[in-house]
């Protein structure tokens, strides 16, 4: 029986990240079984979560779920508030303590805390509610790369003792909460495979899986649901996967998987359809509550393509399967404020990944020595007030690079001239427009 004096919260929103921390536990990096009681606290941060895809339904939740003493509900216990905008205030936070250590049996007993995106909620109100705890992150995505999307409090920020993450780009290190002095730590490349198998051997019966590899697919497309961000239209976001499908038709696939995002319009499918029977390529759509992961593992593609998305380089790094992409420098170009948190995976992907649709020989990508000055200097123009000792660097980085793509696709004029910083001049010479118009 663990010891009921210490206590490890987990919380989670994905499925992928309750992997990452699955092999995070495997690997011992929350100490031996039975040191500590454990709790996985699920989180539905979908805008309507009584409609959104459940956690607890996608294949291969129990095993992951397994790992833990008890699951517990967070939408259930701050019903009827919504997780994504709910925090107590400052005066509340000790009678909600109170009320959850009943709920959940806590007791007397010490309360660490590991939570995911610590700058919003719920795990913001996590940290709140849970005062005297510690604090660990853990990143599910390529987000970590990038700088802390707001400034914490002090009261939460001292806390904060590491952050896990997975090494999704090998040997670039991440940004978040570095300003902080918080270190980070990868997880281990093999712990998460073996949590990729397990969740995969669940789906053995898996009938849409069966169907999709019966088709014998050599690609498959990966859909984001960028519509419902406000970055592109719900039209253009279905020509972006109708683009995928050529790209991968012209590049000599025959049968193609499309995975859509799991909020994403019924409609998008059937665009897809039609294209393809103008293509006279096989298509499938595998929908439901499978991790792409999962497909990988069961079909190992010739070819994933997507626009930004994580499962871009987990096909790349795990499974060793060539990449593509579509489509990326339009939603860079789309992307809104300047310090949006999408830009660094946009950056990551727009710089490693080939352009399908240039007919650029798609690949598993390195990581060049070029790639981490982009994303310091890109991170740096996110939030410059958070990493000032970068400033002399990314002066010199933009002189070396005012007269290549690089400065055009980063780096818009009016980001520049707010943070007072060299214009390029092929640049300057065609601003019209004052300094307080762009995008930041």
């Amino acid at each position: 029986m663990p010891t009921t004096d210490r206590v490890q919260i987990f919380q989670v929103s994905t499925l992928y990240g309750a992997a990452t921390l699955a092999a995070a536990i495997d690997a011992g990096r929350f100490g031996a079984a039975g040191e500590a009681r454990r709790l996985l606290l699920v989180s539905n941060n979908a805008e309507i979560p009584e409609t959104a895809l459940r956690l607890d339904t996608m294949t291969g939740y129990e095993r992951i779920a397994a790992r833990f003493d008890e699951v517990v509900d967070w939408n259930e216990a701050i019903h009827p508030h919504h997780p994504s905008s709910w925090a107590p205030r400052p005066e509340e936070s000790p009678l909600w303590q109170r009320v959850l250590r009943t709920a959940w049996g806590l007791g007397t007993a010490t309360v660490e805390i590991v939570v995911e995106s610590i700058q919003v909620n719920p795990a913001k109100a996590l940290a709140a509610v849970f005062a005297e705890s510690s604090v660990q992150v853990y990143a599910d995505g390529l987000m970590s790369y990038g700088p802390t999307r707001d400034e914490l409090p002090q009261s939460i920020a001292c806390r904060i003792r590491r952050v896990l993450h997975l090494d999704l780009v090998p040997g670039l290190r991440p940004l978040l909460l570095t300003e902080y002095g918080v270190g980070a730590e990868l997880v281990p490349d093999d712990a998460f495979r073996s949590v990729l198998r397990e969740i995969a051997a669940a789906a053995v019966d898996d009938t849409a899986l069966a169907a999709a590899a019966a088709a014998e697919p050599t690609a498959l497309l990966l859909g984001q649901y960028l519509a419902v961000l406000g970055i592109l239209t719900a039209e253009e976001e279905e020509e972006l996967h109708v683009r995928m499908l050529r790209g991968a038709a012209a590049a000599g696939h025959g049968s193609i998987v499309f995975k859509p995002h799991p909020t994403a319009p019924a409609r998008y499918s059937q665009a897809l359809h039609e294209e393809a029977d103008r293509a006279g390529v096989t298509l499938t759509v595998l929908d439901g509550t499978l991790l792409a992961e999962t497909f990988y593992e069961r079909c190992r593609p010739d070819l994933v393509v997507g626009c930004f998305s994580t499962a871009l380089l987990t096909a790349a790094v795990y499974y060793g399967v060539p990449v593509a992409r579509v489509g990326t420098d339009m939603v860079l170009a789309r992307l809104t404020p300047y310090e949006n948190s999408n830009r660094i995976p946009l950056t990551v992907v727009d710089h490693l990944v080939p352009d399908l649709e240039s007919g650029a020989e798609p690949c598993v990508p390195g990581a060049p020595d070029s790639l981490a000055p982009l994303v310091r200097a890109v991170g740096y123009c996110m939030r410059p007030t958070a990493h000032p000792g970068l400033r002399a660097e990314v002066v010199g980085y933009l002189a070396e690079h005012r007269d290549g793509p690089v400065a055009e696709l980063h780096f818009p004029q009016e980001r520049l001239a707010e943070l007072d910083l060299r214009v390029p001049a092929r640049v300057q010479r065609g601003a019209s427009s004052s300094p307080s118009s762009g995008p930041g």
